[in-house]
C-alpha cells in the first residue's frame, strides 16, 4: 500500500502541480483550506501533510497543531515564502518535521518527502522490533497468575533497576533464562547487549576462552585472536546458565572479573582488560550443597548470590497450566497453520493430572505435539504425548476412566488391561523401583503395591485355572 499525502494550498495551480509530481508514488489528497484538510484528516489516515503557511486568511500553523493532536498524527512539512522562515522554524519547534521555501524546488520537495517517510518507516520497524523483543523476553512471556510466580515478578521488578548480581535457581524448564532476559530488559542496561553462555556445553579450556577470549596461538587451533563474552557484554548483561558446571580454575578467574576492578586477561595473553557487566547466573543444582562439598567456591557463591530468585516448578503452580496452554495453542496453531483453538475437557484434565518433570518446557512441547497431531479444532487426549496419556489413564482424574479419557468404549477387562499395561510400563522405565513408579503414575506407593499384589493374584488364578484345565484333559 502506497503512503498517503495531503497537500494543502489555497492556490489551485500549486495543489495540482504537486499532485501531478507525487501521484505516481503516493496516494495524494488535496485541500484548499483548513476545513477541507481536516475533513480529509478525519476520514483518511494520512502519512504526510504538506501545507502552505498562508491559506488565504487562515494560518497553516493552526492546521499543523490540529493534525499533530490526532490519534495517528501525520508527518508535517510546511511550505513558506522566504520572508516567513522564522515562522517555519517555530513550526518545527512545535512538532513539524521540516519546511521548504517558495518558489518550490520540486526535486528538493521529492527528496524531503521520501526522507521523512523513510524515517517514519524505520521508527515503526524499531517500535515493532522492540515490542517483539518485549513480548519474547519481557515479563509478559512468563505466563501465570499463581502466588509463587507473582513473588518472582515482584522480585524481578525490584532488582532489575539495580546493578546487583542475581542468582536464579530452579529445575530445568522452569523459565530461568526468560527471567534473566526480563531483568535485563527492565534494567538501565537494556540498550546494551544481553550475552548468554551455556557453561555445561563447553570443555574447561573452551569455556575459559568463551568467557575471556584468547590470543592467537594460545592453544592448538587458536589461529586468531578471539574476543570473549565479557568483552562482548561490556555495558550490558552476561547470563551464565548452569553456573554450577564451571570448573574450579575458571571459578577463580570469574571471581576476579566480578570484583570491583572487573579485570581479566585473555587466554594466552598478559594484557589486563576490564568489562563493566551485570552478571546473572542460573543453576538447577543446590550451590550451597556444592559449597559444603568443596565443589564450588564459597566466595564466588557469595558474589553471585546477592539476590536470589527461585523459579517454581510447574507441579507447584498447576493453576497456571490453562493460561500457558492457551498461549501455546495460539502460538503453535499459527506457526503450523492449523485451526486448533482449544482442548477437549478430557485433554485438559490429562494435562492437569500429569506431574510435568520437564516443567513449562515439557508442557510447551506437549502442546506443540497436540497441535500437530490434532485433526479438528480441539486437541483430544489421543493427540497428546504418550507419557501424558498414560498418566491420565493411571490416575483417573476427576472421575474420568481410562476408556473415557482415551475416547474409547471399553469393557471392564479392557480397563484392567490398560491399568496393568501402565503399571508395567512405569515399573520398566524405573527399573522396578516401586517408589519411583508410583511417583510417575501419580499414585501413592501403598496403592501401587496393592495393585501389583492384585495383578500377581490374578496371574496366579489364571495359572491355576490353566493347570486344572490341562489335568482335566
Amino acid at each position: 500500500m502506497q503512503p498517503t499525502i495531503l497537500i494543502v494550498d489555497d492556490e489551485k495551480h500549486t495543489r495540482d502541480g504537486l499532485r501531478r509530481l507525487l501521484e505516481n508514488d503516493y496516494d495524494v489528497y488535496v485541500a484548499g483550506d483548513i476545513a477541507g484538510a481536516m475533513s480529509v484528516l478525519e476520514r483518511e489516515q494520512i502519512d504526510l501533510l504538506l501545507t502552505d503557511l498562508r491559506l488565504g486568511n487562515e494560518d497553516g500553523m493552526q492546521l499543523i497543531e490540529r493534525a499533530l493532536k490526532m490519534p495517528h498524527p501525520p508527518i508535517c512539512i510546511m511550505m513558506t515564502a522566504y520572508g516567513s522562515v522564522d515562522t517555519a522554524v517555530e513550526a518545527m519547534k512545535r512538532g513539524a518535521y521540516d519546511f521548504v521555501t517558495k518558489p518550490l524546488n520540486l526535486d528538493k520537495v521529492e527528496m524531503l518527502i521520501a526522507r521523512a517517510l523513510r524515517g517514519r518507516n524505520l521508527e515503526q520497524e524499531n517500535r515493532t522490533l522492540r515490542q517483539q523483543i518485549d513480548e519474547r523476553y519481557g515479563l509478559e512471556n512468563i505466563i501465570g497468575e499463581s502466588p509463587a510466580l507473582h513473588e518472582v515478578f515482584d522480585t524481578i521488578k525490584q532488582v532489575a533497576p539495580s546493578s546487583a548480581n542475581v542468582l536464579i535457581e530452579g529445575e530445568s524448564g522452569t523459565g530461568k533464562e526468560l527471567a534473566a532476559h526480563a531483568i535485563h530488559n527492565l534494567s538501565r542496561r537494556n540498550k546494551a547487549k544481553f550475552v548468554t553462555v551455556h557453561c555445561a556445553a563447553l570443555s574447561p579450556t573452551l569455556l575459559e576462552s568463551e568467557l575471556f577470549g584468547h590470543e592467537r596461538g594460545a592453544f592448538t587451533g587458536a589461529h586468531e585472536r578471539r574476543v570473549g563474552r565479557f568483552e562482548q557484554a561490556n555495558g550490558g548483561t552476561i547470563f551464565l546458565d548452569e553456573v554450577a558446571e564451571i570448573p574450579p580454575p575458571t571459578q577463580v578467574k570469574l571471581l576476579r572479573v566480578m570484583s570491583e576492578e572487573r579485570a581479566f586477561e585473555r587466554v594466552g595473553g598478559n594484557q589486563t582488560l576490564r568489562a563493566d557487566v551485570r552478571l546473572i547466573a542460573a543453576t538447577n543444582k543446590n550451590l550451597e550443597a556444592l559449597v559444603r562439598e568443596g565443589k564450588f567456591r564459597d566466595d564466588l557463591f557469595f558474589r553471585l548470590n546477592v539476590v536470589r530468585i527461585t523459579m517454581p516448578p510447574l507441579r507447584e503452580r498447576k493453576d497456571d497450566i490453562p493460561l500457558l496452554v492457551r498461549a501455546f495453542v495460539r502460538h503453535f496453531a499459527k506457526l503450523n497453520e492449523k485451526e486448533v483453538v482449544d482442548l477437549a475437557p478430557e485433554a485438559m484434565n490429562a494435562l492437569l493430572t500429569y506431574n510435568w518433570p520437564g516443567n513449562v518446557r515439557e508442557l510447551r512441547t506437549a502442546i506443540e505435539h497436540g497441535v500437530v497431531m490434532a485433526t479438528g479444532t480441539k486437541i483430544t487426549v489421543r493427540d497428546l504425548p504418550s507419557a501424558v496419556r498414560e498418566a491420565a489413564g493411571a490416575t483417573l482424574p476427576r472421575g474420568i476412566s481410562p476408556a473415557k479419557a482415551f475416547g474409547e468404549k471399553a469393557s471392564p477387562l479392557d480397563l484392567h488391561e490398560t491399568e496393568k499395561k501402565l503399571i508395567l510400563q512405569a515399573l520398566a522405565t524405573t527399573n522396578g523401583n516401586v517408589t519411583a513408579a508410583a511417583k510417575k503414575l501419580g499414585i501413592s506407593r501403598r496403592t501401587l503395591h496393592r495393585k501389583i499384589n492384585e495383578m500377581n493374584a490374578a496371574k496366579a488364578d489364571v495359572e491355576s485355572a490353566t493347570a486344572n484345565e490341562e489335568t482335566a484333559l
